[in-house]
């Protein structure tokens, strides 16, 4: 079963919204290489609000979202995002139902 996440950060402006968006990138390098349980992350734009990004992040499952959590480049992350932001708030999600990536469990 699915397990995710939707986080909205806000920036502190935007000069830090766009440097935030280069960490994610740096920090994407690193999912893409080595979370195979990471099923979708993706950083949103906000129209109208450039200073707020909005992620969404699906997992295989919770374990999935544990290893995801360990990872060096994800605690790079978790490290520096603050000097960018000057608000997140998450939302932890259990799947119910849903179309899924091809591949992924709970098709």
């Amino acid at each position: 079963m699915g397990y995710g996440l939707v986080v909205r950060f806000t920036a502190t402006d935007e000069a830090a919204a766009r440097a935030f968006d280069e960490l994610v990138a740096t920090t994407l390098e690193g999912i893409r290489a080595h979370e195979p349980g990471t099923l979708v992350y993706v950083n949103h734009r906000v129209p109208d609000e450039p200073r707020v990004r909005v992620f969404y992040e699906l997992y295989a499952d919770r374990s999935a979202f544990e290893v995801h959590e360990e990872q060096p480049h994800v605690r790079h992350f978790l490290a520096e995002r603050g000097q960018y932001v000057e608000s997140f708030e998450v939302t932890f999600l259990n799947e119910v139902a849903g179309k899924l990536p091809a591949g992924s469990v709970g098709k």
